[in-house]
């Protein structure tokens, strides 16, 4: 084998150039950004003959460098982020972006997000307005709360909240809401950054009454409590309850700060799930400010919602964090779209998304799955197609122990093994991310959209998924 031939037989930049599909690359992109693929590529191609001991294969690769070049200039102007068909069950899934947003609502966001909006400003007055305005009245409507506002996340809730009522003083709260919000962020680094000192009452699973009350001095700016959506204490365990804390707290003249991380609105103990504490709850018990996610259970954008008594909200409308905390256009028309959809219970079961798949009725998911499972089987896929049970999972923190009765199609392959074809299905143009359970691929309708069943099928038919040799490209 003759590399140095090889390396020879590369064809020089300038005729590449001159190549009739390289010529349409640099009228639709340009010509520095085809130069740049093309030096890309074939850094690349002598990287592979270096190491390549079989000479057909070298050749077959020279061979596709113009092919290459086509590829990789596409893939610079395609975007890296696409939407994904979700079949794991996992609702809240975190790597997937959690709670998706219908597209009825998108659509009326992109309407208001392609030009000017009155974001921050005042139509009946005439003047600069506040951004909040668009969903404070909605927040206290369902909530009861005197006042509303929005950051970016719930950690940046926490931080504001903190910063605003306890910097360089002390905030109590029990070793057994300590908790880790996901990334290794934890309340306790997020509270030294607001600048106030934590106080540790209690232990793990035991913190009672006079915990609290023996650690309040003088510095005691706030007591807070950390709702533990995303993990269980069971067993030999006690805690105090909000409602217990708020007249010691009023003795004390202390505000009592409620993280409840999940944030839901509705009670699904009335849909057949456990019961998670809602914000009208907390609101109803006492609580001076309530924060709580708008991604997970409220099933709305990614924001940390912040409401209670509204002398506590001015005071963070002022703090100078706000600024480098708040929400975008996007976020604050999204969340006004979906808070209306709470004005009414029903509806907001029916057109927020999350809410829709944990209470969607196992007879309904089951003909799902049987709709599925028949437009896979027509296609006559080298695989053996068969309709089971399985569990859902609510996900992102929230309601860790639940499992909802579910539906799934899975997938055993005949040709390649149950690796192959999750690596396959997760490079398709629209990728599926699936589960894989006993030798096979699982597919969880409850997460899935009904047109995402022809999505779905027609890719594993069109690039040959399940073939020996697959029409996916991977490079």
């Amino acid at each position: 084998m003759n590399k140095n031939m090889l390396y020879r037989s590369i064809p020089k930049v300038d005729i590449l150039l001159e190549k009739e599909e390289i010529q349409k690359l640099i009228e639709k992109y340009s010509r520095d950004t085809v130069l740049e693929a093309i030096h890309t590529e074939m850094d690349k191609l002598r990287a592979f003959i270096g190491q390549c001991e079989d000479e057909e294969k070298a050749k077959r690769q020279i061979e596709l460098l113009v092919e290459h070049v086509e590829m990789t200039v596409t893939s610079m102007h395609t975007p890296n982020m696409r939407s994904v068909i979700n079949g794991t069950g996992t609702i809240l899934h975190t790597n997937l972006g959690r709670a998706p947003i219908s597209r009825e609502h998108m659509r009326r966001v992109a309407e208001i997000a392609t030009g000017y909006s009155n974001l921050e400003y005042n139509l009946e007055a005439g003047k600069r307005g506040e951004r909040y305005s668009h969903f404070e009245k909605l927040l206290c409507k369902i909530t009861g709360a005197e006042a509303a506002m929005a950051v970016n996340n719930n950690a940046s809730s926490v931080l504001l909240i903190l910063s605003s009522l306890a910097k360089g003083g002390e905030v109590i709260v029990s070793r057994g809401e300590l908790i880790e919000i996901g990334g290794k962020f934890r309340i306790p680094d997020v509270m030294e950054e607001s600048g106030a000192a934590l106080v540790e009452v209690g232990t793990t699973n035991k913190t009672h009454m006079d915990d609290y009350e023996n650690a309040i001095t003088e510095e005691t700016k706030a007591l807070l409590k950390v709702h533990t959506s995303n993990y269980r204490i069971v067993g030999f365990m006690d805690s105090v309850a909000i409602d217990e804390l708020i007249p010691m707290a009023k003795e004390h003249d202390i505000p009592v700060v409620e993280d409840l991380g999940s944030g839901v609105l509705i009670d699904l103990a009335k849909y057949g799930l456990t019961h998670e504490p809602t914000v009208q709850e907390s609101i109803q018990k006492g609580a001076d400010v309530v924060c709580f996610s708008g991604d997970k259970l409220l099933g709305g954008p990614q924001a940390g919602i912040i409401i209670g008594k509204k002398k506590y909200i001015d005071m963070m409308k002022k703090n100078q964090l706000t600024r480098a905390l708040r929400i975008d256009k996007f976020t604050a028309a999204t969340l006004e779209l979906v808070l209306q959809e709470y004005l009414s219970e029903e509806k907001a079961i029916q057109n927020i998304p999350v809410l829709r798949m944990i209470t969607k009725p196992l007879e309904e998911i089951t003909k799902d799955a049987r709709s599925l499972g028949r437009m896979l089987k027509r296609e006559h896929l080298p695989a053996q197609i068969e309709v089971i049970s399985c569990e859902s999972q609510i996900g992102g923190g929230s309601l860790p122990l639940e499992r909802i009765e579910s539906m799934a199609v899975a997938i055993r392959p005949e040709k390649i093994s149950v690796a192959e074809l999750e690596d396959r299905m997760r490079h398709l143009p629209v990728p599926i991310i699936p589960r894989t359970f006993n030798d096979q691929i699982v597919l969880d309708v409850r997460t899935m959209e009904r047109e995402d069943f022809r999505v779905l099928t027609d890719q594993l038919e069109e690039f040959q998924v399940l073939e020996e040799k697959s029409l996916i490209v991977r490079r």
